[in-house]
């Protein structure tokens, strides 16, 4: 017999540490040999380390949201035949999830067993004051039922709470909106969001962001849409609004070749793409994902719609592989119809440029001189105010706007 030690394995991309998300295993498991044993994520993407050898497992190297080094020592496994050295550290294998597994629940916090009370008789007048028995009155509540803790038996208004939960009814559901809550619970921030709010701070305070909000007027956009997808519906991916945006997105940013770009601020280098890869902010159980629709340049509606579509679910389902998380050239945020009328979107760091998109609302709008009811939307850019000026972001914006507008432009070349 030996002790075997497998270390945290070079996973490349320059990485030095990762976190430990979660084990699949724990002291005195037998495991066995491409078994599955922790979940690490990197910036990107989980991480599953299989085990080189079969054996018993000695002791774990970290705890579920620790940062740990590459070559640091992941965990100890008893091997028959051993040689009581470590080997070479493991080959990495991307997960299927890229969800760090949930933590456990916390237990229930156990009953706290009531003072020793005195059960009144069941005839006589019961002790309380008259503020409790005001209360009771209230409640509808019997004092006669209700067992005393205080001094000889008086009852106390703590003795009314605990009648209310032990016989529940519409006066407890009624007492117990106006309850005092004092519970509190602390809940780790690791994996997946722990990433999320690392980025997003470091987003903020490396970049100075500006945001330009503009009022798109979509009424023909949307019927562009409804007659296409009563045309195609059936033999097509249903198209939302979102591949006809980044339809507009790709014939604008030719013009400005500053905002599809990503930028190296330590290095000083903003390099512009030709190819737009458009990142989807994508919402999930855990968290905030930006799967990545590739050369968007280079398809149709409903190309991008059912990409867009495929993306999603990946994200949503914890799929979403490391290349489909990473790339992308300018991102597309929107709340559907909880987007409100306006908001200021953080940009997806190293990208320049971040287009929000708040919700339709039918508003009445002058139109050769009458008032008409309109389809409007907002549009919430956020900026690098480093490399993108006021007025070229303003252009952009209003190229967009002028695309969407008149959505026949959309397949013109």
């Amino acid at each position: 017999m030996g002790t075997h030690a497998i270390k945290v394995p070079d996973i490349g991309e320059g990485i030095a540490e990762v976190e430990l998300v979660a084990w699949r295993v724990q002291p005195g498991d037998t495991v066995a040999e491409d078994q599955v044993l922790a979940d690490v994520m990197t910036d990107k993407a989980t991480v599953e380390i299989p085990s080189p050898v079969a054996g018993k497992v000695l002791a774990l190297g970290g705890e579920v949201g620790q940062q740990m080094a590459v070559g640091a020592e992941l965990i100890r496994i008893d091997v028959e035949g051993g040689d009581n050295t470590g080997a070479a550290p493991p080959t990495p294998t991307p997960a299927p999830a890229a969800t760090p597994a949930p933590a456990p629940a916390p237990a229930p916090a156990p009953e706290t067993a009531p003072a020793e009370r005195t059960s009144l008789p069941s005839t006589g007048k019961p002790t309380a004051s008259p503020a409790v028995r005001h209360r009771a009155a209230a409640l509808g509540i019997d004092l006669q039922q209700v067992p005393g803790s205080g001094v000889d038996g008086r009852i106390l208004h703590e003795d009314l709470d605990a009648w209310l939960v032990r016989r529940p009814g519409p006066q407890a559901a009624s007492a117990a909106r106006y309850a005092q809550q004092d519970d509190e619970e602390a809940v780790p921030v690791t994996g997946v969001r722990r990433r999320i709010a690392q980025r997003m701070q470091d987003a903020m305070r490396r970049i100075p962001h500006f945001t330009y909000v503009e009022e798109i007027d979509v009424t023909e956009l949307e019927l562009l849409r409804a007659r296409l997808n009563e045309r195609w519906g059936r033999e097509r991916a249903h198209l939302t609004l979102l591949p006809l945006i980044v339809r507009a997105v790709v014939l604008a940013v030719p013009r400005f070749p500053q905002i599809n770009a990503r930028f190296d601020d330590e290095a000083g280098v903003l390099t512009r793409h030709g190819a737009v890869h458009v990142g989807i902010a994508t919402q999930t159980a855990a968290g905030l994902m930006v799967p990545v629709l590739r050369h968007a340049e280079a398809r149709d509606l409903w190309s991008s719609a059912a990409e867009i579509a495929r993306l999603a679910e990946a994200a949503r389902a914890g799929r979403a592989t490391r290349d489909e998380l990473s790339g992308s050239t300018i991102s597309i945020t929107s709340l559907g119809a909880l987007g409100g009328i306006a908001s200021t979107p953080i940009i997806n760091a190293p990208e320049v440029a971040i287009v929000g998109v708040n919700r339709i609302a039918l508003r009445p709008v002058m139109q050769d001189g009458a008032v008409v009811a309109r389809r409007m939307m907002n549009l919430s850019s956020s900026f690098d105010h480093r490399v993108v000026d006021g007025q070229l972001a303003a252009e952009f914006v209003q190229a967009v706007r002028a695309l969407l507008e008149c959505p026949a432009l959309l397949f013109v070349d």
